[in-house]
């Protein structure tokens, strides 16, 4: 038997006004999707606790089965797992977005996306500079880290969670804010004579104003899911993150060229690398990051663009790869709710759809928030479901 999570990320929405009310789910042609749904079954679970923050960190390792209140400790050493950066015992990592802060607003949680090679230089220039008792590691697009000892009890603010508004109200506060506030200043410093900066500038692209820091930890222990499960899986990701809750637990983190974590990834080459490792292993977690930017982004038609490209790319090759396959289980679901409107998270319960042998249907057509909340399979401990899932237990 071969076992296939597939995570379209924050996928589920709110109903949005300019849609008529429905969730870009509901407005998405997903044939595909639908084909999944009226052979397979549909439910809902609560995938995080609504004790801890609503993000991917926490959800991606409740689905992967591991019980975030016990071994969760924070996102950026998950993230710092799939850099491969070490962390030493008493040493705590943040995240380190590089984002657009302008009129004292949030206008841009991504730097207006900028691509990896742009940043490298700017996190470069900021090692050099505070370099220490604090380091920074270049990651991808936006995302990157910053290693040092002490300042785990700072209180933080996600970046996407504040888009467009004052930020002195979100700066970090508690034992050691000020450390860090320094350090998004002089980064504010630092930013205003990089040629990078000037040059997309001068493209009419958002400049990266500075950094922000959250999401610190320290780093976690987790059972591998081959002890968990018996299994031998891979991650494809293009996102540091899910990759990093791969790496800890054991799963090979599978490389695809083209995948961006962005609209312009492929779709397609994801699918194929998948079934290619399908072939030497027994679990396969595939993830796509396309579908919570655009609900950060607070675009709705790129949203439903997302699902709809996930849908004709990825899963349908996925799922003509798959009918090769003598046995096979899927499970589908987004890792959380990202709300279109607000351009963040919420603690909302989410879709989610079993496919493959042994499932049987339970009547319903499409994979809609409203349509698994009809569903009587409910999962309020996200965790469970893959222990569930694996053995079959629907």
């Amino acid at each position: 038997m071969k076992y296939i999570l597939v995570v379209p990320d924050g996928v589920a929405d709110k109903p949005i006004a300019e849609l008529g009310n429905q969730t870009p789910l509901q407005k998405a042609k997903t044939p595909t999707l639908d084909a999944i749904v009226q052979k397979g079954l549909l439910g809902q679970i609560q995938t995080v606790p609504r004790t801890l923050p609503s993000g991917s960190d926490v959800a991606c390792m409740s689905l992967l089965g591991y019980d975030p209140r016990r071994y969760y400790t924070g996102r950026a050493p998950l993230e710092a797992a799939s850099l491969g950066i070490p962390m030493k015992e008493g040493e705590v990592a943040f995240r380190c977005n590089l984002v657009t802060v302008q009129d004292g607003k949030m206008q841009d949680y991504s730097a207006g996306h900028i691509s990896s090679q742009e940043a490298k230089t700017l996190i470069e220039s900021m090692e050099k500079k505070c370099g220490g008792p604090f380091h920074f590691y270049p990651g991808v697009q936006y995302r990157h880290i910053m290693v040092t000892h002490g300042h785990k009890e700072v209180k933080c603010t996600p970046p996407h969670d504040i888009a467009g508004k004052e930020v002195k109200s979100y700066e970090p506060t508690g034992d050691g804010a000020e450390d860090l506030k320094v350090l998004m200043a002089t980064s504010m410093n630092t930013f205003k004579e990089e040629p990078v900066n000037k040059q997309r500038e001068r493209e009419g692209k958002l400049p990266a104003t500075q950094i922000w820091l959250w999401g610190q930890g320290t780093r976690p222990t987790l059972p591998s899911f081959k002890e968990q499960y018996g299994l031998e899986g891979a991650v494809i990701s293009a996102v540091d993150l899910v990759r990093g809750v791969g790496r800890i637990v054991g799963l090979e983190v599978i490389q695809v060229p083209g995948a961006t974590g962005y609209f312009d990834t492929d779709y397609a080459a994801k699918a194929r690398y998948g079934l290619e490792a399908l072939k030497r292993k027994d679990f396969l977690f595939v993830h796509v990051e396309s579908t919570d930017e655009a609900g950060h982004m607070g675009d709705v038609a790129l949203k439903v663009k997302a699902i709809e490209d996930f849908d004709e790319k990825l899963l349908s090759t996925l799922l003509e790869g798959l009918s090769k396959i003598r046995e096979f289980r899927l499970l589908l679901l987004p890792d959380h709710t990202t709300s279109t409107a607000i351009r963040t998270h919420t603690h909302d319960p989410v879709p989610f759809v079993l496919h493959g042998s042994g499932v049987t249907s339970n009547g319903f057509s499409r994979f809609t928030e409203p349509e698994a909340a009809r569903s009587d399979l409910f999962v309020p401990e996200g965790y469970t479901l893959m222990g569930k899932f694996l053995k079959g237990e629907f």
